[in-house]
């Protein structure tokens, strides 16, 4: 009787660390002796034959190459299956993971693991035994299962898997990899026409046509998101478009003299965003904001939000500048 899988596909909130793959990754980064060579990992059929050719969706996974293989789950959902030659149900089970990956024409990639030539894996997964497997979304572990499992579940699982990595923003798709994990691109849609001018335009230094191109993809679709992040980001372009070193100093120089000159104060916001130093940036609108009413007000509350699109709204450097607005204006 199958052992029953673990179904853990509430947050990935509630499963970060669960599994240490840091230590992997860093041994991945340090200098290693070439490994000896050892067998062909058993294929979807079970036979000892190469994986990951042509139209294949699995990577061998080696301590070399962890990092790589993981760093894909960004763009789809990892799914990493400990194997071994001693154990023909790992094998079995192992088979059954990579015809069902493989299913999903890129929209997940499969990283076995060989238990037996690189056991350290398996230790920093916390995994006592094969067949089993853990899923990796964002860099996140998610445990799926440990012990026999059978088509039907694993099916089951994987729609759930593919459901969670949806609602975290992973629902991108590569191209088949090889073997080691190495040639896996991502697999990109055409951007909307308006999107693909506005990024022409942008790559020939016409931030004007790229603003014009993403405010029409506003017009015509309000909602958008991507179109409007681009057009907050082109803005930015655009204000900071011939500021040279000299007039960067003379602009700090001038906010320093006088915290109440609000087009000072934006302009340097603009310019420590574009040098990545953002918290600085929104410190500074907000503490303008909390000192100032009226227009000025608004102005700056306006080129705050701006700038929130341009680092992005979900990054948490945004989340506690908008707890800080939410402070000074209520």
């Amino acid at each position: 009787m199958p052992q029953a899988a673990q179904n853990p596909f509430d947050s990935l909130a509630s499963l970060r660390g669960a599994v240490d793959l840091s230590a992997v990754k860093a041994r991945a980064q340090a200098p290693a002796p070439a490994p000896a060579p050892r067998p062909a990992a058993p294929s979807a059929d079970g036979t000892d034959a190469p994986a990951g050719g042509a139209g294949s969706y699995r990577a061998n996974v080696t301590e070399a190459n962890f990092q790589d293989v993981v760093e894909l789950s960004v763009q789809v959902p990892v799914v990493l299956a400990l194997w071994a030659r001693y154990s023909p149900e790992s094998q079995r089970t192992l088979g059954l993971v990579e015809d069902l990956v493989n299913r999903q024409d890129g929209a997940m990639v499969l990283g076995a693991v060989d238990v037996e030539a690189f056991p350290e894996i398996m230790q920093a997964m916390q995994i006592s035994g094969v067949p089993a497997a853990v899923a990796v979304v964002k860099g996140q572990p998610v445990p799926l299962f440990q012990g026999p499992v059978e088509e039907a579940h694993l099916e089951a699982l994987f729609t759930e898997l593919l459901q969670l990595a949806q609602a975290n923003g992973v629902h991108g798709r590569i191209g088949p990899v090889s073997g080691d994990g190495a040639g896996a691109e991502p697999a990109e849609a055409p951007l909307p026409p308006l999107h693909q001018e506005a990024l022409d335009a942008i790559e020939s230094g016409d931030y004007a046509a790229a603003e014009r191109a993403y405010q029409q993809a506003l017009d015509e679709q309000p909602a958008d998101h991507e179109a409007k992040a681009g057009l907050a980001q082109v803005r930015l372009l655009l204000r900071l478009e011939g500021l040279s070193a000299t007039d960067a100093e003379a602009l700090r120089q001038q906010a320093a003299a006088d915290p109440d000159d609000v087009e000072a104060q934006l302009r340097l916001a603009d310019l420590d965003v574009s040098g990545g130093h953002v918290e600085d940036a929104f410190s500074r609108i907000v503490t303008f904001i909390g000192r100032h009413f009226g227009p000025e007000r608004e102005t700056a509350r306006v080129r705050l939000l701006d700038l929130f699109e341009v680092v992005g709204v979900k990054d948490p450097r945004v989340a506690a500048a908008r707890q800080a607005l939410a402070r000074v204006l209520f």
